[in-house]
Parts: structure tokens; sequence; C-alpha cells
């Protein structure tokens, strides 16, 4: 079964300096931190929780893109997504 997000949810996670998100694989769930340096680089905006939050909104399509892909080479169930992985 593919990598699916059902759920628009995000979260700004401060002390990890990114937003969270979630998909699934069939009743397992995956989750996902994108690093706000790497959504600046998209949207080239500030590292705010409102700005990150706006950038990930802004590039969704493009994010869950690279989340998929950068979980269909582990499967495991946390990643973090860098620069380099929304850049491919």
């Amino acid at each position: 079964m593919p990598l699916i997000f059902p759920n628009r949810s995000r979260s700004f996670d401060e002390g990890r300096e990114g937003v969270r998100f979630s998909g699934y694989d069939g009743m397992f769930e995956v989750r996902f931190l994108i690093e706000a340096s790497a959504l600046s680089s998209i949207a080239r905006t500030g590292q705010t929780e409102a700005e990150c939050l706006s950038a990930f909104d802004a590039a969704r399509p493009a994010i869950l893109e690279a989340a998929s892909a950068l979980y269909g080479r582990g499967g495991k169930d946390r990643y973090t997504l860098t620069e380099k992985d929304i850049r491919r």
C-alpha cells in the first residue's frame, strides 16, 4: 500500500525547529519533520512559526512527494526532511 496523507494537520516544533506532519502506510502512522531551514529555502522566508507553517502549506505537494520518496527508501516510522530532500 502506498504512503498517503489524509490528514492536513501540521504543527510547528520549536525545539526541533521544523514542522511536523504525518502520513499513513495502511494502518501504520509515519511521522515526519521538515526542518525550518528547508522550508525557508523553498519559500525564501524566515523561520518563525507563522512563516514555516505558511511555507509548508504553500509547498505541501512538493513536501509530500519528498516525504513519500524518503519513506520508500527506508521503511522506518520517523523521518526528518532536509533541504537536500526537497531539492532532488
